[in-house]
């Protein structure tokens, strides 16, 4: 089923979107202080092209341990994106939900450009996992 979901996802904006973060990775790497930022582009990019059956957690609550992602250097690190980047990739995600949910056939899709909408605001210290890979612990 998640298959067939993310085909048409390409279709429903997936793969604009996925351009998006492409592009917005490749203008922090090209800075070179943005390295830490093409990373997490990178990972949200290949989750823009194939968000259904995957998921996004957090890192310390995967592995059980704090890193500097996920502590105080991660929060000004997502700052920093929100500023340059999260709000023009979450506005572009934001389009193509309002465009997806007039339509019936849609709404699946445009509730998964909400999710991303909300993840582009905020990637640092975060990463994507198969939903067959969640920890027994995690429910």
């Amino acid at each position: 089923m998640s298959l067939i979901l993310n085909i048409l996802w390409l279709i429903f904006g997936g793969f604009c979107m996925a351009v998006g973060w492409l592009l917005v990775g490749l203008i922090m790497a090209v800075s070179i202080v943005g390295l830490p930022w093409f990373v997490a582009a990178m990972n949200m990019a290949h989750l823009s092209l194939l968000p259904f059956g995957r998921e996004v957690v957090n890192r310390e609550v995967l592995s059980g341990q704090p890193d500097i992602g996920t502590g105080p250097l991660g929060v000004i690190g997502n700052i920093i994106w929100f500023l340059f980047g999260g709000i023009w990739l979450a506005l572009g995600h934001l389009f193509w939900a309002v465009a997806l949910a007039v339509t019936i056939i849609g709404i699946p899709f445009a509730f998964q450009h909400l999710k991303l909408a909300g993840l582009a605001l905020a990637p640092i210290g975060k990463v994507v996992i198969n939903r067959d890979h969640i920890p027994a612990t995690r429910y």
